[in-house]
């Protein structure tokens, strides 16, 4: 449940059985073109069962953030199993450095949010997964050749 309603994606998850939800904005506070993004981690943690992972943005994408942000109150004031790091929209890629400095800062796995491709996943053998859409379409439809070769590029990573 995207742009921010961890409550619905939380209660789909029970329901479901699935393992995690994302949640754009969990802490903090961000501008977007659907307005003003508050997290609401609290009540997010309040409500989550135990078997259901947060994988967070850190800066989400199509957003600028309000005041003062950082990985480790993501991870450790919002208590994120995971956090993501994306581009400035979507298929963008994602910043090298931020994945350094936010691997440097917490002891979560961190996944990129967007702009992943073949040809630069070995920028990313720092994060511990990607969650890729883009850059596997071909004519708004996602083409096997592509998700091969992503596929191909990221386990070159893991052999090295």
């Amino acid at each position: 449940m995207l742009r921010n309603d961890a409550r619905a994606a939380l209660a789909i998850a029970t329901a479901t059985g699935a393992q995690f939800i994302r949640v754009n904005v969990h802490v903090g506070v961000m501008a977007t073109d659907q307005g003003i993004i508050e997290g609401e981690a609290a009540e997010t943690l309040r409500l989550r069962t135990p078997h259901v992972l947060i994988f967070a943005d850190y800066l989400v994408k199509h957003a600028t953030p309000i005041g003062e942000h950082s990985a480790r109150d993501l991870r450790e004031r919002g208590l994120a199993d995971a956090v993501i790091i994306s581009g400035s929209e979507t298929g963008a890629p994602a910043d090298v450095q931020r994945l350094s400095a936010t691997r440097a800062a917490i002891d979560a796995p961190i996944l990129i949010g967007s702009g992943l491709t073949a040809e630069n996943a070995v920028n990313y053998a720092d994060a511990d997964g990607a969650i890729v859409g883009t850059s596997l379409k071909h004519e708004g439809r996602v083409d096997p050749l592509r998700v091969q070769r992503v596929v191909r590029a990221f386990k070159a990573l893991v052999v090295r």
